[in-house]
């Protein structure tokens, strides 16, 4: 598994899970508050996931040039990103659009 991420497992789970996973959770309901497209959350989380090996490399010393690990942390950090993007947008179009809207689910509405 450290081969894999190119660090231990609970480094990984502390630094692209919690510290860097926060922040793209954020990210995704900061981009969707500002009616911004979805392309930005995509090129954000890239950039969030590069930030993430950064941190592995300099507190953990970690593989920061881990291919397998770039890409590990960019799912979970995009998928974390678009998550937190899809559930602010829905809540956004609910309450702006109500006699338009209603809630169906979690991550989907439909029109009245």
């Amino acid at each position: 598994m450290e081969a894999l991420l190119g660090t231990s497992l609970d480094v990984w789970i502390g630094i692209t899970l919690v510290l860097t996973g926060g922040a793209s959770f954020m990210m995704g309901q900061a981009i969707a508050q500002t009616w911004r497209p979805v392309w930005q959350v995509l090129a954000y989380g890239l950039l969030l996931a590069c930030v993430s090996r950064f941190f592995v490399y300099a507190l953990f010393d970690g593989s920061m040039l881990s291919i397998t690990g770039y890409l590990a942390d960019a799912v979970v950090l995009l998928a974390l990103g678009l998550l937190a993007y899809r559930w602010t947008r829905v809540k956004q179009m609910v309450t702006q659009y109500p006699w338009l809207y209603e809630r169906a689910g979690p991550f989907g509405y439909r029109g009245k």
